[in-house]
């Protein structure tokens, strides 16, 4: 194991308390069809595989990357891990490692894959000096391996599990010897399945490290419900222990994962900063002139009030919706009452100007009851941000107590929502200096 180690935090458990990491989602597609996985995009408040804020293009990839990189000094990996498999999207993926490579020589580069399409491109990645390799890889019987997937794509078509097992698996191992002689340190991921293969974890580890693998990490399966195997109850920490420790006799176990989402930036098990959220958000839309989806905003606040029961709304008056975001100076607070109407929970002041995204974060908190807030107009940074924090941000017309009943009561918008003509961010600088 080379000195790397010691700078990456998925790596080395030391190092996570040092050192962090920047996932770039710009891998959508994937090539197989786990039974327990589950792509989920926008998804905040979760963390695990497969769910990503937004998807980049490589050159958005590095804007975001550069925003992040000026705001986190401790970053020493970036890597590449979906949310579907950077090799079914391989041109994304090498365009995307080169253009890291050339602006950030220093940065350890890894890929978390399936392993089903990386052998063609093993000598691509290591002219980009990619450090650390992921395969997951959860049995190495093809009799086992059948229960784990729904289908694999290659060779330009769909192959079902009896057709696909024996290849996946010739794959996943060939894919490790090269990328062993290639220099490459390689983890394997195992997803410990009770019933499925949590027997053959061992068998796992011992396969995989007379072909080269580095170290194992065994992962705990995640009840993803609408999936094959959402009724598979996790094995308990007391299994988790057993198996690594018969797994440990093979190969190095690791036992601190954070279950990466494929947009993770920074420490391992930190939150998602709503500030990281935003830019990627900002960074996906290109703020390029693209219209706000009212539908999907829509149902977003609906979504929302289901667990946030207000909503509030930024007026000169109290009467109609004429407030800029971040020139409102307090927020109406309101909820539903006992008549099927609206009243005035309370009136909130709005956090001083200036203070950049700090401002919009207090404000996010401020508002942590409310689904949605009303305003005449808002900047990129802000909207993300807010939403980053559960709050959708509606620019509107109209008045108040209209806005507030058809969000409240789960009416449709259209009619009070303006359609959204303008540049990302063109009408406001969106720094918290008051114009956000």
């Amino acid at each position: 194991m080379s000195d790397k180690l010691s700078l990456h935090p998925c790596f080395d458990p030391k190092a996570r308390h040092k050192y962090g990491r920047i996932h770039l989602p710009v891998a959508p597609r994937c090539n197989v069809q786990c039974n327990y996985c589950l792509r989920d995009f926008d998804c905040v408040n979760e963390s695990r595989p497969g769910v990503t804020s937004g998807i980049l293009s490589p050159a958005q990839a590095i804007e975001y990357l550069d925003k992040l990189m000026s705001r986190k000094k401790n970053i020493t990996v970036v890597g590449i891990a979906g949310p579907g498999d950077p090799f079914a999207n391989p041109e994304e993926t090498l365009e995307t490692l080169r253009l890291v490579r050339e602006k950030y020589p220093e940065v350890l580069l890894c890929l978390a894959t399936n392993g089903l399409n990386i052998l063609p491109y093993i000598n691509e990645l290591k002219e980009f000096n990619i450090s650390h390799v992921t395969i997951t890889i959860n049995a190495v019987d093809p009799e086992i391996v059948k229960k784990v997937y729904a289908w694999f794509r290659y060779d330009k078509r769909v192959h079902n599990p009896d057709e696909g097992a024996a290849e996946i698996l010739s794959r996943q191992l060939e894919a490790v010897r090269q990328l062993k002689k290639a220099g490459i340190t390689i983890k394997i991921n195992t997803i410990v399945l009770p019933g499925i293969n949590d027997t053959h974890i061992a068998e796992v580890a011992r396969v995989t490290a007379e072909n080269g693998a580095d170290v194992q990490n065994c992962i705990p399966c995640y009840s993803n419900p609408g999936t094959p195997f959402e009724n598979i109850i996790p094995p308990t920490p007391g299994q988790m222990e057993d198996i690594r420790k018969e797994a440990g006799k093979f190969i190095k176990q690791m036992s601190h994962c954070a279950r990466c989402r494929a947009d993770a930036a920074g420490m391992l098990g930190e939150a998602m900063d709503p500030e990281d959220t935003a830019d990627l958000k900002i960074a996906a839309s290109g703020c390029s002139g693209k219209y706000v989806d009212n539908s999907m905003v829509e149902k977003a606040v609906h979504e929302a009030l289901l667990t946030r029961p207000y909503v509030a709304a930024a007026s000169l008056e109290g009467a109609m919706i004429n407030v800029h975001l971040g020139e409102a100076m307090a927020f109406m607070i309101l909820g539903r009452d006992e008549k099927g109407g609206v009243r005035l929970i309370e009136t909130r002041e709005a956090p001083a100007a200036g203070g950049g995204i700090t401002r919009w974060k207090e404000l996010g908190k401020m508002l942590s009851d409310c689904g949605a807030v009303f305003v005449s107009g808002v900047g990129a940074k802000p909207r993300y941000t807010l939403m980053a924090m559960g709050v959708q941000t509606l620019v509107a017309e109209g008045l108040v107590i209209d806005a507030a009943s058809s969000a409240l009561y789960g009416r449709p918008l259209k009619g009070i929502l303006k359609v959204e003509k303008s540049r990302c961010g063109q009408a406001c600088s969106g720094t918290g200096g008051g114009c956000g």
